[in-house]
């Protein structure tokens, strides 16, 4: 199916921290993102899909859709386990590289980003392993928030930094010990 003919599906759903949209293709999620309101959501969505068809998710026709974004909701709202969900994951392949580490990374875990560079094989890019960190267009399904400066500061996140801080400080609770990587 070519990019042309691709059809993604969308829901809205409003969370503890503020609107999220969820998308989908046949093979997967791939898009979750933060917004301000349903408009600037559909425009990031349309940003990184142009392309494709955009459908509203109705319930009748794609309730997994609207199944997997209340999972995530009930992750993010009520801790509950991050909901283990197909993603249709797209980028090049260092990006792709990077966002599968990101995936193995614990709850509660957090590393510096040339401690990524470092464990994927690549020490000198540490640079771009941020720079695929904010690429990351499947916000808390692949983890980029658990990844912080040198520092240990909370460095950037493409939804905010106050986000960034309390998906950590709510990991952190429900995993004061984490297993190490």
């Amino acid at each position: 199916m070519s990019a042309e003919q691709e059809i993604i599906t969308y829901a809205h759903k409003n969370t503890v921290l503020g609107l999220i949209a969820m998308a989908a293709t046949q093979k997967g999620v791939c898009f979750v993102q933060f917004g301000e309101d349903e408009e600037a959501l559909l425009a990031a969505l349309k940003d990184e899909f142009p392309k494709a068809e955009r459908v509203p998710s109705p319930v009748q026709s794609t309730a997994e859709l609207n199944r997997w974004i209340d999972a995530l909701d009930q992750h993010i709202s009520q801790g509950t386990a991050r909901p283990d969900l197909p993603l249709d994951i797209r980028g090049t392949a260092f990006q792709m590289q990077v966002w599968q580490f990101l995936l193995s990374i614990p709850e509660g875990k957090v590393l510096s980003y040339s401690q990524l560079a470092e464990q994927i094989g690549k020490p000198k890019a540490f640079r771009a392993a941020a720079s695929a960190c904010g690429a990351n267009r499947i916000g808390v399904l692949i983890p980029c928030h658990r990844v912080l400066r040198g520092d240990g500061s909370l460095g950037g996140y493409r939804w905010g930094l106050e986000r960034k801080q309390a998906l950590l400080d709510a990991e952190k609770t429900r995993n004061p010990s984490p297993t190490p990587l």
